[in-house]
């Protein structure tokens, strides 16, 4: 017996060995693979959760959070706060004289939202009153007839 026929034995014995062995690369392959469909359909099903958050706070698609400085916030704050109370001291004031509340035409009002304005254009179309728009939208009275008098062109 040679060195040859010692590494022939010695190979076909690691060839047998080998075969009894299950190969564990298979297994790994198909964890990998399941990791992979279940972060896509994770990805995926937060994608349709966000875009339903969008549409449901009609918010644009390009939305960006800034966060301002804190000089700007408080400045922004008091400023809210102060026409706030502007408006709750017309609409007291209109309560008690039994008048609707009047609102100041020299300040410059906000956009809104197409998707507020064509909400508004196809409620007047199925015959809504302006009260029923304005509880649905949540848009003043003067808001919705100014949509419905330009046609929806801000």
């Amino acid at each position: 017996m040679g060195l040859s026929s010692i590494l022939m034995i010695a190979g076909i014995a690691v060839i047998i060995i080998s075969l009894l062995f299950k190969d564990k690369s298979a297994r790994v392959e198909k964890d990998v693979e399941d990791l992979s469909i279940n972060i896509y359909q994770e990805t995926n099903a937060l994608k349709r959760r966000v875009k339903a958050l969008e549409e449901e706070l009609l918010v644009e698609p390009n939305f960006q959070v800034r966060k301002p400085s804190s000089v700007q916030q408080n400045s922004a704050q008091q400023a809210a706060f102060s026409s706030f109370q502007q408006v709750a001291a017309q609409v007291k004031a209109a309560q008690s004289n039994g008048t609707a509340p009047k609102v100041n035409p020299s300040k410059s009002t906000k956009p809104i939202n197409g998707i507020l304005v064509s909400q508004v254009l196809a409620l007047n179309s199925q015959g809504l009153s302006i009260e029923e728009i304005s509880k649905r939208s949540t848009l003043s009275h003067a808001q919705i007839h100014s949509i419905i008098a330009n046609g929806g062109q801000q």
